[in-house]
């Protein structure tokens, strides 16, 4: 991997509906413009590995912490933060208003986890705005993928889930095990202020849960111990989740607008939450794709993520040697 470079600028981007982003930036100035784009939803820029992804002598590296988590303000659980206007194609939004900002004409998206479904619904979105993709632990939180890791994923951790969904049963009246969504019941807990705190909690132990195969066993992830943290992720994960990542028609189904544009898609056999059918039905429509398979890996690992630092360089190479300064910047 590449240095973890301090960022040559930052700032706060007033977004046309006057909540603001935070963007930094870093690598070369005149670099290939690349932006990373985090999982979660909600889990911010944290401590910046994203740089060490990226050639910063050949890259202009940009990261943003997505609306309503990170340095951005207000945060979701901020009486003053609007969470319906937390919906997918405002965060694109966001991203366009970000790159006209920063002057780059197109640029190469990263993304990870959830990270991977805002760079696919945004490259279909502005498909000339994209130079290549490398997305790893693949996901495009279509409502199947959202069952399973909600629900599905009990099959594998039987006594886990019944904690889970007990919580959920115990506190919220509509709440009923198999007859109505648990991810839905969690994002009602987590708006009450009354339940937010005991709802996260419960949210954060499921997600160290059903990512601890392929993790090296169950650990709690110390953002946890964060408690803005930890109310902000969960809020933004349940409310994506419980909208199916708010595309509409789905991802998989929208593909064909950006089947010419070239991609590495990097994923764990051993990803349980996330099976590799994910990446492998969006490979198969992809035709300007290459999947890669990491067998011993989860959701991440070293081997994804030297896989990831290789897929930037061939990129960088690649893009370099197809455009023009004009047509890059």
């Amino acid at each position: 991997m590449y240095p973890r470079t301090e960022p040559r600028e930052h700032g706060l981007l007033t977004a046309s509906d006057g909540q603001s982003v935070y963007w930094e930036e870093s690598g070369s100035p005149d670099g290939v413009p690349a932006v990373f784009l985090h999982g979660g939803p909600g889990g911010g820029l944290g401590n910046r590995g994203y740089v060490t992804k990226f050639d910063p002598a050949r890259y202009r590296i940009i990261g943003l912490d997505q609306r309503g988590c990170g340095r951005s303000v207000p945060l979701a659980h901020d009486p003053a933060h609007d969470l319906a206007a937390n919906t997918t194609p405002r965060l694109i939004a966001d991203l366009e208003e970000l790159r006209e900002h920063l002057g780059i004409r197109a640029w190469v998206l990263n993304g990870v986890s959830w990270g991977s479904t805002l760079a696919i619904a945004y490259a279909e979105a502005h498909p000339d705005r994209v130079l290549g993709i490398v997305l790893m632990a693949v996901t495009t939180t279509s409502r199947t993928e959202v069952d399973w890791i909600t629900e599905g994923v009990g099959m594998v951790f039987p006594e886990e889930w019944e904690r889970y969904a007990a919580f959920a049963e115990a506190h919220d009246p509509a709440y009923r095990r198999r007859e109505s969504r648990l991810v839905e019941a969690y994002a009602r807990l987590l708006r009450d202020p009354a339940t937010r705190e005991e709802a996260s909690q419960a949210w954060a132990r499921w997600e160290d849960v059903h990512i601890s195969i392929g993790a090296g066993g169950f650990a709690r992830d110390p953002r946890w111990e964060d408690e803005s943290f930890r109310h902000a992720f969960t809020m933004l994960a349940t409310h994506y989740w419980a909208h199916d990542g708010f595309a509409d028609p789905p991802l998989l189904e929208q593909v064909d607008r950006i089947g010419h544009i070239p991609a590495v898609l990097i994923h764990g056999r051993r990803d349980i939450s996330g099976p590799v059918i994910t990446p492998w039905e969006l490979h198969r429509r992809w035709p300007a794709s290459r999947l890669v398979i990491d067998e011993g890996d989860g959701h991440g690992g070293t081997g994804m993520v030297a896989e990831w630092v290789r897929a930037n360089d061939e990129l960088a190479t690649g893009v370099h040697s197809n455009d023009d300064s004009e047509g890059v910047h």
